[in-house]
């Protein structure tokens, strides 16, 4: 069986990660444990998911000329074999980001900068992403998002709506969180409308919004003590990209997808709680 081909095309953020007893308040010293660094945020996070199975992966990025996007592109191009990176460098200091995870496992993002974006104007080889059986954009140019459509599947951070507009395309999925506010429009506020739109909730039920109606997807079961819930949506969303680039329908694709969300909630880090993928 030949593997397939995937690519995410977005962000990689230079992330450092700890726990801490609460959220800080005015005027709190708060001390970070079990800190550590990974290449994080929703393409990173989306990536690492993905290489944990046997498609050829190509990821599309930008990185920072200092001594965090050294970091990050240190780490990115350790990635195993069949695994390519193209990482445009910019003149500029790498976004940095703090996540703190509570002890309840829930995390509060703080970011120094919007994240580093790749464009089509960077001399990367944006061609060969019409050869990809799916690709996962969180990526903010429009050119490359319309570069992007050429494969076979497109999926679609809800983030990038005004991406998607400006771009005038469809693509065939959506994904979203119901919980967040810049993610749970309806589909008629995509114009064009999406193949469908996904909106995860949690521990409960994914809905699934299309031309032809609605439809929920039953929750897999959480582990019985939550440790931290950061990166759980991106892992979904490169599970979920995994199976509808295997052909499968949005509704299986997200059955399938929901414990790859749900495994990473045993951990504060999501790195070495992502499962392995395997072709259905």
């Amino acid at each position: 069986m030949v593997a397939l081909r995937i690519a995410v095309v977005g962000h990689v953020e230079h992330v450092t990660l700890g726990r801490t007893d609460g959220v800080p308040k005015p005027g709190d010293i708060v001390h970070l444990q079990e800190a550590r660094f990974l290449p994080g945020g929703g393409g990173g996070l989306a990536f690492a998911q993905l290489c944990r199975s046997d498609a050829e992966l190509h990821l599309f990025t930008a990185v920072g000329s200092d001594e965090a996007g050294q970091a990050v592109a240190a780490r990115l191009q350790a990635a195993p074999a069949g695994v390519h990176i193209h990482a445009a460098v910019r003149p500029d200091a790498h976004p940095r980001v703090v996540v703190i995870v509570d002890e309840y496992g829930q995390r509060t993002i703080v970011v120094t900068a919007p994240p580093l974006q790749p464009a089509a104007s960077d001399p990367l080889p944006w061609s060969l992403l019409g050869t990809c059986d799916a690709v996962y954009f969180t990526g903010a140019d429009p050119a490359s998002l319309r570069c992007a459509r050429a494969a076979r599947r497109l999926i679609v951070t809800a983030r990038r709506a005004a991406v998607l507009r400006d771009a005038a395309l469809a693509p065939d999925v959506v994904i979203g969180s119901l919980s967040d506010p810049r993610e749970n429009a309806p589909l008629d506020a995509y114009a064009p409308p999406p193949g469908a739109l996904v909106l995860t909730d949690g521990p409960r039920a994914v809905r699934i919004f299309t031309a032809h109606g609605s439809e929920q997807v039953a929750p897999p079961a959480s582990p019985p003590h939550i440790r931290g819930d950061y990166g759980a949506g991106d892992s979904f969303a490169g599970a979920l990209t995994f199976f509808v680039a295997h052909g499968l329908s949005v509704a299986e694709a997200c059955r399938r997808a929901g414990p790859f969300g749900a495994a990473v909630l045993r951990g504060i880090d999501p790195l070495p709680n992502q499962l392995a993928l395997a072709a259905p």
